[in-house]
């Protein structure tokens, strides 16, 4: 059982307005004379909701404050240390404002030693990768025809893919190996490469098309374009109105793609996102194209190799603000964004752009605002590392400690907002708690692993008081998202005065979600 400080005179409910206890809890009401108290009503409602059965044999946490003054609402063991999944994006996301700054932008860069002579570049031609999560094959395209502009028409050397600016650890630290092929579980390199406009770095988009009549090959496209991927196309059109069976995955430590299974006669277009082994060289690849169609000829190889000191840069392409990237990286909670900010700055801060010395900033930053981080333990910045700890104490307490930050409303607004249908506004709360009075109130950072999920951050009573709140549940056979939900309903409906929740609270108890995970592209 969790214990609370004592509370301000503001409480929650006017008949018990200094009272701040979880059920069974005791508070002092001053030092000398220790008094038992009642639950407040919402303790008394949060509490019947977390005394659910899906509960049984496993945990739940949930912390309640005033986002203004801290203030203790109410807490059930938030200070056990819980797998927080995607929660983990609040520590990584707060550092990297702070750190780096809104204004802060990756960068890529093309170098030679070598001087360019009658168009000809006469030794090797080098790109280099600072980290840029968002570059796309059309930035790559822009570098191209840079270098065009500068008058370069032939490289008689190789062309080099420099990704020296991060260390050669590319997954982190306890990530599932069956996770490896699939878009959320890209690696990571400081020289990489996105497919579209999600931003999913490290990954190519495998497109397929029904053929012509029942029995044909299935038609496959490549996005972007490259030679690094080998697709191996067993798949088969069935007959109109059979099951889709199609299954695209690569092959573990190969760049081997295999679609194999069925697609019906008519069927729409499917994507399916791939990771790629070895971005770096995945980029240059994209990138050498984009030389070919400026008419820029490379004679060489594409190697991998860290540039020379005394390089000039020929070319430089600059990516959108860490500010802007907040947007598509916690609202469709990116993993790989998460990473590439961790290891950015262990290279900014320590010159040194590995997890360790990313997550040492990181910690760092949590422990400045008044994390106990000492209770906690960050060992990626994604939440996908199953080592990952941290309590619903440390999580409010960055929570509000970023209310006091000047980038605040920009990274408030990049959060999910509950119940709001744009992908880019509500992310992965868009299909939740719609037509309740915490759509288009509740701005949340969703987490989602098996037995894992998370829900934290903030919302407005009925009274407009401004809280914040961190709900995580762990090892459940039967999730309870749902009364992630119920609680995040009942925290909007609530009144100071003790109105009751809103009646639509309980439904939501079994209500199911059009979009239960986090990983699921379709949602």
């Amino acid at each position: 059982m969790s214990h609370l400080p004592r509370v301000s005179g503001r409480g929650l409910v006017a008949a018990v307005a200094a009272v701040a206890a979880v059920a069974g809890g005791v508070v002092g009401q001053s030092a000398a004379a220790p008094t038992a108290v009642q639950e407040t009503a919402l303790q008394q409602r949060l509490d019947s909701l977390l005394n659910d059965s899906r509960y049984d044999g496993s945990q739940v946490e949930l912390v309640v404050r005033d986002a203004t003054t801290g203030e203790t609402l109410y807490n059930r063991n938030g200070d056990q240390r819980m797998l927080p999944a995607s929660n983990t994006k609040l520590f990584t996301s707060t550092a990297a404002m702070h750190v780096l700054g809104p204004s802060y932008r990756f960068h890529t860069d093309v170098l030679a030693t070598a001087p360019v002579r009658g168009g000809k570049l006469r030794g090797d031609l080098y790109l280099k990768g600072y980290g840029d999560p968002t570059a796309l094959e059309s930035d790559y395209v822009g570098l191209a025809k840079q270098l065009k502009a500068a008058g370069v028409r032939r490289v008689d050397g190789d062309l080099i893919a420099d990704d020296s600016y991060f260390d050669h650890v590319r997954l982190g630290d306890s990530w599932a190996w069956d996770d490896e092929p699939f878009y959320y579980n890209a690696q990571i390199s400081a020289l990489t490469l996105a497919p579209n406009t999600d931003y999913d770095s490290g990954t190519a988009i495998v497109e397929s098309l029904p053929g012509a009549k029942a029995g044909a090959p299935l038609k496959l496209n490549m996005v972007p374009a490259n030679g690094v991927l080998k697709v191996i196309n067993t798949a088969t059109t069935g007959a109109a109105g059979t099951s889709n069976t199609l299954n695209v995955e690569r092959d573990h430590g190969t760049n081997v793609v295999r679609v194999s299974g069925s697609m019906p006669l008519g069927a729409s277009v499917d994507q399916e996102w791939v990771t790629v082994w070895e971005p770096e060289l995945y980029a240059a690849d994209v990138f050498r194209r984009a030389l070919t169609a400026q008419g820029i000829s490379v004679s060489g190889h594409i190697k991998n190799a860290a540039t020379p000191t005394g390089a000039a840069r020929l070319a430089r392409d600059e990516s959108m603000t860490v500010g802007e990237l907040l947007t598509p990286f916690l609202k469709l909670s990116n993993n790989m964004h998460a990473e590439t900010l961790v290891k950015t700055m262990g290279a900014v801060v320590e010159a040194d752009g590995s997890w360790p010395a990313g997550l040492d900033v990181v910690t760092n930053y949590a422990q400045s605002v008044g994390v106990d981080t000492s209770r906690i333990r960050l060992s990626d910045g994604s939440g996908l590392s199953r080592k990952v700890n941290v309590t619903g104490d440390a999580v409010t307490d960055i929570l509000i400690a970023a209310r006091k930050e000047p980038w605040f409303q920009q990274w408030y607004d990049a959060l999910p907002i509950a119940g709001n249908p744009e992908r880019f506004v509500g992310g992965t709360l868009r299909s939740r708690m719609q037509n309740t009075p915490a759509a288009n109130n509740l701005h949340g950072k969703t987490g989602s692993l098996t037995g894992v999920t998370a829900l934290s951050g903030y919302v407005s009573n009925k009274d407009g008081r401004k809280l914040v709140f961190s709900m995580i549940s762990n090892n459940y056979l039967d999730s309870p998202r749902s009364i992630e939900d119920a609680v995040g309903v009942t925290l909007a409906s609530w009144s100071d005065q003790g109105t009751p929740p809103a009646a639509a609270v309980p439904s939501l108890k079994t209500a199911q979600t059009t979009c239960d995970l986090e990983w699921d592209k379709a949602c």
